[in-house]
């Protein structure tokens, strides 16, 4: 269920008030109602979202200047202008501040960075003999969907163990229609051949039901049917069919031995710990679903320090900080998620009853957030806890080292400071053909995936294999970019250090581009390979420098080495995907007139393309749909080629 806005309203244009006598001003207006509100900066940036039982009770709070720390102090002379939402409920008020805040991500709330989908495995229903597979996004397909898992591993694991189980297919449609024999995963008895008959209907579907209730928390009950049928074989000197049940039996008792923990008395639920330390806070999320240990992830949220509100209304006792991360979390966590029956976690959320609620009309069921104290779920917690501990420890230590290979690396090149984005290019072909530049971008936290990009070198002036005009192209659409970027006020995505994979060639390509750009007052470095390839014997070029090298041991050099070859690996991927698919292109493709239907028709009745290209004037226009015209159009196209 989504919120429903009753209204929306905004301060006039041109008030001329700002920070706490804006907000007080606006105070005078705002009715005591449930509701969202936004607090607006300069150039029109969205400093922070929060939602209120009672709007003017709660916005007046930031007016009266009690109890608000520096940073929320900050916050509130930053404001310019302020928009507000009134809804229907305080529960409808905090899924709509959940949805803003993923959205227009303000700099003074908690913010989940890392967001991705989790894998489930799905049981299709729209075949006659349904398919097992992984699946990832939205349920728009007809069929059963189990997750979420913590991780592909983890669900590709669960899969190998159900082919090995139940024998159900996990082949495409199109592969299945085309089998006229058993393919190998029936010989590795992976699969039971629903394609060619070797299995029956109704057999088939027997095992869909076995693994479904598999699935669904009945794994004991359906071994135990295992185990009565393999007795039954066996009686029967039918010692082949026993056989294969033991070993559908032993994959399935497998599953219990690799998880971890399988706990007796939860049957759904998440585990959710919070460990906030140094100013940093890590969240371990541990998924149980049919009784068993699906697997777990560590988050680490963005923390602001005490951003967040820290007064409570109508006299409800103040959350500690800790509390409001973990609500901030959570909320945004399942924003997009399927959301368990249960949700245990280590410490009490702030407004854990509306925030029941409101899963509870998001979900369409009843959802329990509870913080156990003794028992088998405290000890489920407690173990997320450790990990929480665990896994933000590690994090700080990584992010202590990767600090300090930072600062070498701004020794190392002459830089003003340590960079915080780092921006390596790095070109892929085969004597130019299926050319493509890769980006990688690094900073204090490692690798920045989400801001890796490829680029299709497009320009038909290029001398095949010029990687120096490839280089060009690619710099030249990835710095326009930004300079359109910085016109229109986003100057986040500057890089302070560039590195490009070559020696002095691709150095001056890079240098003359970015002069051309504006965009000159960037450090450039050229990072070229020692002879023979060797790693250890990087010779580095900067402008007006004479080429250098760093100590063969140096962290600072091993770390360079990281980045280049990260490059030289995204670089090589986005190239082999590229190649790929043109060798998956179909000639028919390029000819005008000759649409889906009219390709598969045209391959039916020849085969391939290759034999579509033998064939003439006369046997094309047999083929239904192809008219006289086009018939030559295609003979023309096979001739001309």
């Amino acid at each position: 269920m989504s919120p429903v806005d009753q209204d929306t309203f905004a301060p006039p244009p041109a008030n001329a008030l700002k920070g706490a006598a804006l907000i007080k001003d606006e105070v005078s207006r705002l009715p005591d109602a449930p509701g969202v509100y936004r607090m607006i900066g300069e150039d029109d940036e969205v400093l922070y979202v929060g939602k209120a039982k009672s709007l003017k009770k709660r916005v007046i709070q930031y007016a009266q200047g009690r109890f608000h720390t520096n940073r929320i102090a900050h916050m509130v002379d930053a404001t310019r202008s302020m928009v507000f939402v009134t809804t229907r409920s305080e529960a409808d008020a905090l899924l709509l501040e959940i949805n803003l805040i993923k959205s227009l991500k303000p700099r003074f709330n908690v913010l989940l960075r890392d967001d991705k989908s989790f894998p489930e495995i799905m049981i299709r229903r729209d075949h006659d003999a349904p398919q097992l597979r992984k699946h990832r996004g939205a349920h728009t397909i007809k069929g059963d969907y189990f997750g979420p898992f913590a991780s592909a591993w983890a669900v590709n694991r669960t899969l190998n163990t159900l082919q090995k189980a139940f024998l159900l297919r996990s082949c495409s449609d199109s592969v299945y229609e085309t089998r006229s024999r058993p393919c190998m995963l029936h010989q590795i008895k992976r699969c039971a051949a629903p394609c060619t008959g070797l299995v029956g209907k109704d057999d088939y579907q027997a095992l869909v039901d076995q693994a479904e209730a598999f699935l669904r928390g009945k794994s004991r009950a359906v071994m135990a049917t295992m185990a009565k049928a393999m007795e039954e074989a066996s009686e029967d000197m039918e010692f082949e069919r026993a056989a294969r049940l033991r070993d559908r039996i032993r994959a399935l008792a497998a599953v219990a031995a690799e998880s971890q923990i399988n706990p007796e008395t939860v049957d759904e639920a998440d585990v959710v710990a919070l460990h906030v330390e140094g100013g940093q806070a890590c969240v371990q999320v541990f998924f149980f679903r049919a009784g068993q240990n699906w697997g777990n992830r560590a988050y680490f949220p963005r923390v602001t320090g005490n951003a967040e509100e820290e007064d409570a209304e109508d006299g409800e006792k103040s959350a500690t900080e800790d509390q409001r991360i973990l609500t901030a979390f959570l909320g945004q966590f399942y924003d997009d998620k399927p959301i368990p029956r249960l949700i245990l976690t280590n410490l009490e959320p702030a407004d854990r009853e509306l925030l029941s609620e409101a899963f509870c009309l998001k979900s369409g069921r009843k959802v329990e957030i509870t913080t156990p104290r003794r028992g088998e779920k405290a000890d489920l917690v407690g173990h997320a806890l450790t990990n929480a501990r665990e896994a933000l420890g590690r994090k700080m230590a990584e992010g202590s080292a990767q600090t300090k290979l930072l600062a070498g690396v701004c020794e190392a090149f002459g830089l003003d400071g340590p960079p915080e984005r780092i921006e390596v290019y790095d070109n892929s072909h085969i004597q130019g053909t299926n050319a493509v530049g890769g980006m990688i971008v690094a900073g204090p936290e490692g690798f920045m995936k989400g801001q890796y990009r490829k680029f299709n070198i497009k320009s038909t002036e290029l001398t095949p294999g010029d990687d120096y005009g490839m280089m060009k192209e690619v710099l030249k659409r990835r710095f326009a970019r930004l300079v359109k970027e910085e016109d229109e006020g986003d100057s986040s995505a500057r890089p302070d250090l560039v590195l490009v994979d070559g020696g002095k060639g691709q150095l001056d390509a890079a240098i003359e581009v970015m002069a051309d750009l504006g965009v000159d007052d960037i450090a450039v470095v050229g990072v070229a390979k020692g002879p023979d390839r060797d790693a250890g014997l990087e010779r580095f070029f900067m402008p007006d420098k004479t080429p250098f090298m760093l100590e063969p041991k140096s962290p600072v050099l091993y770390y360079l080495q990281r980045l280049r070859d990260e490059a030289h690996r995204f670089a090589i991927g986005a190239h082999r995907t590229r190649r790929s698919m043109d060798l998956k292109k179909n000639p028919l493709d390029e000819i005008e007139g000759v649409g889906p239907g009219r390709k598969k028709a045209l391959l039916h009745a020849f085969g391939s393309a290759k034999g579509v290209g033998r064939a003439g004037v006369e046997d094309l226009v047999k083929v239904d749909g192809v008219s006289l015209p086009l018939a030559e159009r295609i003979h023309a196209f096979f001739r001309k080629s």
